[in-house]
């Protein structure tokens, strides 16, 4: 049994994209999708694909921080500033688990690494192909699909 969405999107997605200046209904509504898809809203946080919500492989997540937030200090220290003071110093992987913040922070910055551009309106097959390239390149579509369709269409999103 995961998160339910209402409650991860209202506490935790909106948060974190607006703490990082990111948010749009879209963005929202993705990384909804994409955690639905991904770990069945934090059903399953650890696999071999990957960590946490949105199943963040490794060297992925060094990646974003090797080439990405590296040329964006402000940002890093943004990003930084959600992990636990400790934790991530001794287990940075650990945190896509445990800190639901941190590891949607990630995942979006993910997005934004890639320079994919969201549509402008919630299109759950551009959505899925989005996915698809990012976070899970032997996925299928349909499966992007049916996980948003099941967990965030029925939701509403105040802008």
């Amino acid at each position: 049994m995961g998160i339910a969405a209402g409650d991860l999107s209202r506490h935790v997605i909106r948060p974190t994209l607006m703490y990082l200046d990111r948010h749009s209904a879209c963005a929202e509504s993705f990384l909804l999708g994409v955690a639905a898809s991904q770990s069945a809203l934090g059903a399953a946080l650890d696999s071999r694909r990957g960590h946490g919500l949105y199943c963040i492989p490794e060297l992925r997540h060094r990646q974003i921080w090797d080439n990405y937030l590296a040329l964006d200090p402000e940002l890093a220290s943004r990003v930084r500033g959600l992990a636990s003071q400790h934790a991530f110093l001794t287990g940075p992987h650990l945190e896509l688990t445990v800190n639901l913040r941190y590891s949607t922070a990630i995942a979006w910055l993910m997005v934004e690494a890639h320079g994919v551009f969201l549509p402008s309106d919630e299109n759950p097959l551009l959505m899925a192909k989005i996915w698809r390239e990012i976070f899970e390149p032997q996925g299928r579509l349909r499966d992007f699909i049916s996980a948003w369709q099941s967990c965030v269409a029925p939701l509403s999103y105040p802008v």
